[in-house]
């Protein structure tokens, strides 16, 4: 009794902290559903990593030196020296993206790009904010709207922010239903919200589908290399989807090689939310700016539709421009529901998953792209 008593005298207050965000994390991802293959092994994990000498991290035990915890292991392995495990993901979420929607209507990339100003909103605002070049960049990219691409930007950019950066892209993605209405309708009426859209996609050929991942993956790195093996592993994942001859592949790495991932990433992440160093209130800074460059993300796509619109007999629905984020499907999913809530029976899901697709690519290039531009000013 003497050991557990002397263990829960020395839990510090932002230990306890750390428990109710990880109980947190916990409750979002059994509750409400929201990303559970993540925020539940999250959660667990900041709860695990911050109990008083917890041997999942670094220990030093008398008598024998110190020893490295699995959890300290499987961060320096996946994430700190390699980056592996947010770009094996990449293969997984290759596998299950059809570009079809987004190759028979190509005008779709446009909101895939304007969907990525939250990046470079959230950049500036947090220069503004006091915080240096590389840590704005890393906290910026949680505006791309993609969980492994901000993870990977703030390892490689060597932010000290890592912990806040992944909490706040995972937990954020998962929100997105409640995130994205609310901005949507701040800048649009019913009446836009209304709009009825005709689909009427061309064919798109099996060749055209092999093609693409080949062709996209060779002009991201000749343009911007720094964007090569995000691209490049997002793009073979599909050409395995599209090559129709490795079935079985595919179905692996839309499956298990994605859950055991997502599993294995959830918790290694969890390595960066020790209690000292994510109990700060430049970590509420962060969660913050990382919530406007969400929201400034909506405001982008939807603001290109409705200037497209003036030019536009056939008027596109500005909600689909807000799809044009990278959290993919349930983005597109979230537009097609208000939609129907507006207009029962109107459906944009398609023009909607295009536009998913490219926010899907256009985050890893801009991701990318701020390692590319970042690392000239360091």
């Amino acid at each position: 009794m003497s050991f557990l008593w002397e263990g829960v005298c020395s839990v510090t207050w932002q230990q306890l902290v750390m428990y109710a965000v990880g109980a947190a994390l916990i409750w979002l991802a059994i509750k409400k559903e929201y990303e559970p293959a993540l925020l539940l092994p999250m959660g667990f994990g900041a709860i695990l990593i911050n109990l008083p000498g917890s041997n999942a991290i670094m220990q030093t035990i008398e008598g024998v030196g110190e020893t490295q915890g699995i959890v300290e292991w499987l961060y320096n392995v996946g994430i700190g020296a390699s980056e592996a495990l947010p770009l094996l993901l990449f293969i997984g979420i290759g596998a299950m993206i059809d570009f079809g929607p987004l190759l028979a209507k190509p005008f779709m990339f446009l909101f895939g790009a304007a969907a990525q100003i939250g990046i470079f909103v959230a950049l500036l605002l947090a220069l503004v904010l006091g915080f240096d070049l590389k840590d704005a960049a890393s906290i910026g990219i949680i505006g791309a709207a993609d969980g492994p691409t901000s993870l990977l930007v703030s390892q490689v950019l060597h932010s000290k922010y890592i912990g806040a950066i992944a909490v706040a892209a995972y937990s954020y993605m998962a929100l997105v239903p409640i995130v994205q209405p609310m901005a949507i309708k701040l800048i649009t009426t019913k009446k836009e919200r209304s709009i009825k859209m005709e689909y009427n996609p061309g064919a798109v050929s099996k060749r055209t589908k092999i093609l693409f991942p080949i062709v996209v993956t060779i002009v991201v790195g000749l343009i911007a290399p720094s964007s090569a093996s995000l691209v490049g592993f997002l793009m073979f994942g599909n050409l395995i989807r599209e090559c129709g001859v490795l079935q079985n592949l595919s179905e692996a790495a839309q499956g298990p090689l994605t859950n055991l991932i997502t599993l294995l990433l959830g918790i290694t992440i969890s390595f960066s939310m020790k209690a000292e160093d994510f109990v700060r209130p430049d970590t509420l800074l962060v969660m913050a700016i990382g919530l406007a460059a969400f929201v400034f993300d909506t405001f982008g796509g939807v603001l290109l539709a409705k200037v497209m619109n003036i030019f536009l007999k056939k008027k596109i629905n500005p909600m689909v421009g807000a799809a044009g984020i990278s959290a993919f499907p349930m983005s597109s999913r979230v537009v097609q529901k208000l939609a129907q809530e507006e207009n029962p029976g109107n459906m944009i899901i398609m023009q909607a998953a295009g536009a998913n697709v490219a926010g899907q690519i256009s985050s890893a290039i801009a991701g990318g792209l701020i390692i590319q531009l970042v690392s000239r000013f360091m």
